[in-house]
């Protein structure tokens, strides 16, 4: 036997793989494998979404016993499809406001009563970046703007900001990377992104691009969402020392399925929440996204009610 072979070997026994294949054969290996995977559905690969999923698999990882599995989302609306239909999710990151949007639009009846969260993330910022002739909403009325993919969160929230703003624009949906370049060429007037600062893709614009990011009128729409600004520290080639950029924001939150107790399913969601629990205090340093700092574990989400192992926790601290 090789010395790679060895070592590798050696990896497998560490970990208890090798052995319990050639002891136990591939199908219980499989269940093995499968026993504490959790999916996660999360976001696109430039949002915030995938990152603190990728976070999660890493913080909680005890081999056999809980793998986070992240995936990458289309947004809020399809997620939430997704964590409802699709078969392996368990766990979809999502804007909090998708409940009320499926609420209204009657798709799913009794959607309440099917899912809960787990905890409140953090506050999502609505960016709006705008070529630099754009010095405010009002001028981007009759251009192009993109929304985001249609069925993102970003593109909900667009819609309902706008709406609120009453700014007719040309609505496009193309994903984020695609719409920057796309902006970037003079081919739209803005595009909008949901996500927690700082989001990279905004974060990569480089200060002589001809961009910036515009002031959202807050008092017009800020029923529906929270007052925010985007910062200097965030994006310090878009927003000057000492200032700031008004906007809003959401809340991003973990959901769940409401299995029956009894449920395997359930079982293993509870397991995950434990595993969260008790690593949350190591997600709040680095290298992990600051937006963790932001956690409060006890904030409660109008509209929401709370997973049961979340709560119980929660009340025992």
């Amino acid at each position: 036997m090789s010395r790679f072979a060895s070592y590798l070997l050696s990896v497998g026994l560490m970990f208890g793989s090798v052995i319990r294949v050639e002891a136990a054969g591939l199908d219980q290996q499989r269940d093995l494998v499968n026993s504490g995977v959790v999916g996660m559905i999360s976001g696109g690969v430039s949002g915030t979404y995938i990152r603190v999923a990728a976070d999660l698999a890493d913080a909680l990882d005890r081999g056999y016993d809980i793998r986070v599995l992240p995936i990458v989302g289309k947004g809020s609306v399809r997620n939430i499809e997704d964590l409802l239909l699709l078969r392996g999710i368990d766990i979809a990151i999502v804007q909090s406001d998708v409940l009320d949007f499926y609420r209204r639009a009657e798709v799913l009846p009794g959607i309440e009563e099917k899912l809960r969260f787990i905890t409140k993330l953090y506050d999502e910022e609505i960016h709006l970046l705008a070529r630099d002739e754009i010095r405010s909403v009002d001028d981007l009325a009759g251009r192009k703007v993109n929304f985001g993919t249609a069925g993102s969160g970003t593109f909900m929230t667009a819609g309902i900001v706008f709406d609120e703003l009453g700014i007719e624009v040309e609505v496009t949906a193309h994903p984020e990377p695609e719409a920057l370049e796309r902006l970037r060429r003079g081919e739209l007037a803005a595009l909008v992104f949901v996500g927690g600062q700082p989001l990279r893709l905004v974060a990569e614009v480089g200060p002589d691009e001809g961009l910036r990011l515009l002031p959202i009128p807050r008092q017009a729409v800020e029923g529906a969402y929270v007052r925010a600004d985007l910062t200097h520290e965030s994006y310090p080639a878009l927003v000057a020392p000492g200032e700031q950029v008004p906007t809003l924001a959401v809340a991003a939150i973990m959901a769940a399925y409401n299995w029956p107790t009894q449920h395997p399913r359930y079982t293993k969601v509870q397991g995950f929440v434990d595993a969260f629990f008790d690593a949350f205090e190591k997600l709040k340093q680095p290298p992990y996204h600051p937006k963790w700092r932001e956690v409060d574990l006890a904030a409660e989400v109008p509209g929401w009610e709370r997973m049961a192992p979340a709560r119980a926790l929660l009340a025992s601290q």
